[in-house]
């Protein structure tokens, strides 16, 4: 999918309350589950243990941290959308976040976004309120769906 390329915040306000173009599929990784492992220090067997996964998980297979889906959604949501007038992006926060369904080893996620609301933020930036699901191919379920919060500077 071709990303949506605006100027400035005045072509990016346009877009409250509407969606964002739809993400490319990116395979999670046995590779980047150990490296977020790694990062977090977050070394459960469900996300490591390869073997003991398919011996005794439910799934016979590793899944991703679910901190793992929702940390993608910055990389996944600057793969949809660039502002070019901005200088700086901030994480601010989340407000809700939850994990309906596991994401197994091999799993492909894409991102759809809603840009639900923009307020000003110090003279030069904007509060943008984002609803994200981060979606797993072939699956009724997302794997994460979070009310995300960033900061834009021009």
């Amino acid at each position: 999918m071709a990303k949506l390329e605006l100027e400035n915040f005045k072509q990016f306000r346009e877009l409250e309350g509407k969606s964002l173009p739809l993400g490319d599929w990116m395979q999670i990784t046995q590779e980047m589950i150990n490296d977020f492992a790694k990062a977090t220090t977050d070394f459960q067997w469900i996300h490591t243990d390869v073997e003991k996964a398919k011996r005794d998980s439910p799934f016979k297979k590793t899944i991703a941290h679910g901190f793992m889906s929702v940390s993608l959604i910055s990389k996944l949501l600057g793969d949809v959308l660039k502002v070019n007038s901005v200088k700086m992006g901030i994480n601010y926060g989340l407000n809700k976040v939850r994990f309906p369904s596991p994401v197994i080893v091999d799993s492909f996620l894409r991102l759809n976004c809603i840009v639900q609301s923009i307020e000003e933020y110090r003279g030069n930036g904007l509060k943008i309120t984002w609803h994200c699901t981060v979606e797993i191919k072939d699956s009724k379920k997302p794997a994460c769906v979070a009310e995300f919060v960033s900061l834009m500077f021009e």
